[in-house]
């Protein structure tokens, strides 16, 4: 393998904002699911090629660092931040499988805390695209961090109420277990995100 002295001009930086950007686009179809005629199929399937497209972006990453010997950052930031990323796609492409293949397309509307979960993911998904340029110069990444830990917040809320609301008698055994499990696939993507926060705010500081 031919190693680089230098990185690809803002290949890295690229790199993180293509993962950022299909993270807009994967919670872009989640927000289908609040639509009173949504194809939970179509959005499944498109859930996964966005996923697939993630992890070739996470590859392309990892080729780039073990083909570089200087880095803008360390290494190992460089990895997780990507590692990272790709884990709150991992969670998105889950809720839009799980739904389908649950057939949660059988019940009237999916839970109002779950439509709130999503509009969470929604806001991480948009504030971490508009950060990710910003790692080339590591200036005004603070309100970036500050807001995703809200946001997270926001999450917890949600989540708390959409257990009391599964657990109250309104749903079935069956149906609770079912949406359950896609709640903590969203729970998670929110904490993903910020993780992805905690990262880059660990590198700003490492680097400032």
């Amino acid at each position: 393998m031919r190693f680089r002295l230098r990185p690809t001009e803002d290949s890295f930086y690229a790199l993180f904002s293509q993962a950022a950007d299909n993270l807009v686009k994967g919670a872009g179809i989640l927000s289908e699911l609040s639509l009173p005629d949504a194809d939970h199929q179509s959005i499944s399937d498109r859930m996964t090629d966005i996923e697939h497209a993630s992890d070739e972006v996470t590859h392309q990453l990892l080729r780039t660092l073990n083909s570089t010997f200087v880095t803008p950052f360390d290494r190992e930031d460089i990895y997780r931040l990507g590692s990272t990323l790709d884990d709150v796609m991992d969670h998105m492409e889950a809720v839009g499988n799980l739904t389908f293949l649950y057939g949660l397309s059988s019940l009237p509307a999916l839970p109002r805390e779950m439509h709130q979960l999503i509009e969470v993911l929604n806001e991480s998904a948009r504030v971490t695209a508009d950060a990710m340029p910003r790692l080339s110069t590591m200036k005004n990444l603070e309100p970036y961090w500050i807001e995703v830990n809200r946001l997270e917040n926001e999450a917890d809320q949600a989540y708390r109420m959409l257990l009391v609301r599964l657990f109250s008698g309104e749903y079935d055994a069956l149906t609770v277990m079912k949406l359950k499990e896609v709640a903590d696939e969203l729970e998670a993507a929110a904490d993903a995100f910020e993780h992805v926060a905690n990262t880059v705010e660990t590198i700003v500081v490492k680097d400032s």
